[in-house]
């Protein structure tokens, strides 16, 4: 399979690092440039050709990676005039000729480490004609969001120049894309392209197959030097690799009621969730180390007939939204529908079943694990209940029991907790040897 790097633009919001000398893309990160980290990655997915488009200070890129044998992979370039720039895809006019199977294609200014086999697979298995490797971020506020169905079929993009008065699920487009051929049917003249609005847009109208491909590995774009120097410290950290799907992964499981939000029996109505004191900042430093961060929660509201999996959503998309006011976010979420117990006015029959996921068994637990190629031996439980410490229990893993919510006085199990902590800002500053609030 080929790659396309798209590393012709002038990078104007970085300008007061590259002095307007080098391109962003040969931008150091540790002891290579951002193309070489790119480069690297992509051979590890058995790509074996690289067509990098070059523009504004181009030929520093060319006469660095000529060829790109003493990299170990062929290179060759497509050279846009930079006083006439193409935008992010007018330059696949002129390559419909080099390619003819799938590709990838990523941003030169994207530091990432990505297993592409994995997503390949993903679009392959799904016959799609665009896939997007697609994440939350801190700053859903001011990004142009993708809206996906139950499916990961991509519906629309939500533009960042919208007025928000409304909740959204936090998933950004990354800028890492696989494309079928398909795509050259929307670039058919020499012009300027936008590849979001004029290009994967227009596939979507006509209804070819875009799909999402949910990523919990590390891409960030590094258009503006406060990102610049966030990745190198996370580069200097291990923190970019050991996000890589290729290597078992650590994660913090987050219960939601009583531990994310304050405690309200069978919240149905998404205007009565509050983050708990702490709560976001509890996550931001879950989203700045090594661990994902999952929430597992038992929702027996939708078998119990008082909330629909639409309205659940709609619970989760505020959740997701006031995190992300505070710059915080969640990397997955599983919840179970179920519940045993029958008696109830308007209950669901078909989810009135003895489950595998329902607290303190470990369904969502071992589903996370496959999605996320997750080690639960490394992994830790934070939950306000006894379920929650129990389901560690039964998954052997370690857990944190928090003072927040039920505190515990649910009284259903026996329960050994790790730990004991006032909150979640508490319980996390416990697994990082932070100082603790009050202490």
């Amino acid at each position: 399979m080929k790659a396309v790097i798209m590393a012709g633009g002038k990078g104007t919001r970085i300008a007061s690092i590259t002095k307007d000398e080098i391109p962003k893309p040969m931008l150091t990160i540790g002891d290579k440039t951002i193309l070489e980290h790119q480069i690297d990655c992509l051979k590890k997915s058995k790509i074996d050709e690289i067509i990098i488009v070059i523009g504004h200070l181009g030929e520093k890129i060319k006469a660095y990676f000529n060829d790109g044998s003493k990299f170990g992979i062929k290179i060759t370039y497509f050279e846009e005039d930079p006083n006439k720039p193409l935008g992010t895809a007018g330059s696949l006019y002129y390559l419909k000729e080099k390619i003819a199977e799938d590709f990838i294609l990523v941003f030169g200014d994207v530091f990432f480490s990505v297993d592409f086999n994995k997503m390949i697979e993903f679009h392959k298995h799904n016959n799609s004609a665009a896939t997007l490797l697609t994440h939350p971020n801190s700053h859903p506020y001011d990004s142009d969001l993708v809206v996906v169905d139950e499916n990961n079929v991509i519906k629309c993009f939500d533009s960042k120049e919208n007025v928000r008065n409304y909740d959204y699920k936090n998933l950004v487009n990354s800028g890492i894309y696989i494309f079928s051929p398909k795509v050259f049917d929307y670039v058919t003249d020499p012009k300027k392209y936008g590849l979001e609005k004029d290009v994967i847009a227009k596939m979507i109208e006509n209804g070819d197959k875009v799909l999402s491909y949910h990523s919990t590995e590390y891409v960030k774009d590094m258009g503006t030097p406060e990102r610049y120097y966030s990745v190198n410290a996370d580069y200097a950290n291990g923190i970019c690799e050991k996000r890589n799907l290729s290597y078992k992964q650590k994660a913090i499981f987050l219960d939601r009621d009583g531990t994310i939000n304050a405690l309200i029996p069978f919240l149905v109505h998404k205007e009565d969730l509050q983050l708990i004191e702490g709560a976001s900042e509890a996550i931001r430093l879950i989203n700045s180390s090594e661990y994902l961060c999952i929430v597992v929660t038992n929702q027996p509201i939708i078998a119990r007939g008082e909330s629909t999996i639409e309205n659940l959503d709609e619970i989760h998309k505020r959740m997701e939204t006031l995190l992300g006011k505070d710059g915080a976010y969640i990397d997955g979420l599983y919840y179970c529908p179920h519940h045993p117990d029958k008696g109830y006015a308007g209950e669901v029959p078909e989810l009135k079943i003895n489950c595998d996921c329902r607290k303190p068994k470990t369904g969502m637990l071992i589903q996370a694990a496959k999605d996320y190629n997750i080690d639960l031996s490394e992994s830790i439980m934070i939950g306000d209940t006894t379920l929650d410490i129990k389901m560690a229990e039964n998954a052997g893993m370690k857990s944190i029991l928090v003072l927040t919510g039920e505190a515990g006085k649910d009284q259903k199990y026996e329960i050994h907790p790790s730990v004991i902590a006032d909150d979640l800002l508490d319980a996390v500053n416990i697994i990082f040897n932070n100082k603790r609030r009050g202490r």
